[in-house]
Formats: structure tokens, C-alpha cells, sequence
């Protein structure tokens, strides 16, 4: 008798349901994002003076002419578009400063800030801008020339 209710137990714990679940499956894709110079950092033309001084340029575009210099001609900051996925946030990284030479050995440093670290991307063709700024360290008698010098800027998805 024992072994017939043992063996109709085991029957029906062999029989019981299994348990189930599911999840589901995401993924989110991004668009390759880009960033493109639209218009680079321009000090303008500086005459020098006989004591160190600096220019700086704002994120709008706006000189600032330091003690003992002339400053002439037309200035801008460096501009930025950048696209990718609408609504996502992106991180903007990069050099911050700047050495600019003027191919005879005269070389000058400029200090540089980005108008944003950070950028929601909106909905059109270009999905965001940024600009940099900067402000040129300018020796005393600085040598003459047209002096030059590249930076590097870096935008990523959040």
C-alpha cells in the first residue's frame, strides 16, 4: 500500500507545470554624429606693444583689445554644427589652449574656452552649434607674421 501512494506522488510531481517568463529585447540606435568647423578663431590684425599684453575673443565674436595694442580687422570665434539623433545629449571635449607660430619662429599661446560642455541635440539639418573662444598671450614687441595654429575639438553621445 505504501509503495502505490509513493509511486501516484511521484506521478503527479513529474507532471507539475513549469514556470515561464519572457523579457524583451531593446536597442537604440544612434545616428553617426558629426561636427563641422564652420568658421575659425580669427584674433584679427594686432600691432604689438612693448609690454606683454592678450586679445581674447568671446563665444559671440567680440574682441577685447589688452593695454598697449591696436586691434583691427574683423574677429570671430570658431563655430560649430554638429548632428546626430535628435533629443540626445552630447559631450563636447578639447584642447584648451592653442600654440600658434608664424613659420620664422615667433610662436604665441592662446588660452581656449568651448561655449558648452554639454549639448541637447534639437530636430533640423544642423541638430546643434557650439563655439570656442579664446584669448592670444601676446610677448612684448611680439615678432611680426601671420601666425597660425590648429586645435582639436571632440563630440560624443552621452
Amino acid at each position: 500500500m505504501a509503495v502505490a501512494a509513493a509511486a501516484a506522488f511521484s506521478t503527479v510531481a513529474a507532471e507539475a507545470a513549469p514556470a515561464n517568463a519572457s523579457a524583451t529585447a531593446r536597442a537604440r540606435v544612434l545616428k553617426q554624429i558629426t561636427v563641422t568647423n564652420t568658421s575659425d578663431l580669427d584674433f584679427g590684425t594686432i600691432v604689438a606693444g612693448t609690454s606683454a599684453s592678450t586679445v581674447a575673443v568671446s563665444a559671440g565674436g567680440v574682441r577685447t583689445c589688452g593695454a598697449g595694442l591696436t586691434c583691427t580687422g574683423t574677429v570671430s570665434s570658431a563655430n560649430f554644427n554638429v548632428t546626430g539623433t535628435s533629443a540626445a545629449v552630447v559631450t563636447i571635449t578639447g584642447d584648451n589652449t592653442v600654440s600658434l607660430a608664424n613659420g620664422t619662429g615667433g610662436t604665441m599661446s592662446a588660452a581656449l574656452t568651448r561655449s558648452a560642455s554639454t549639448l541637447t541635440l534639437t530636430n533640423g539639418a544642423i541638430n546643434g552649434t557650439f563655439q570656442v573662444a579664446g584669448t592670444l598671450s601676446l610677448a612684448a614687441n611680439q615678432a611680426d607674421g601671420a601666425y597660425t595654429g590648429t586645435f582639436n575639438v571632440s563630440v560624443n553621445y552621452q
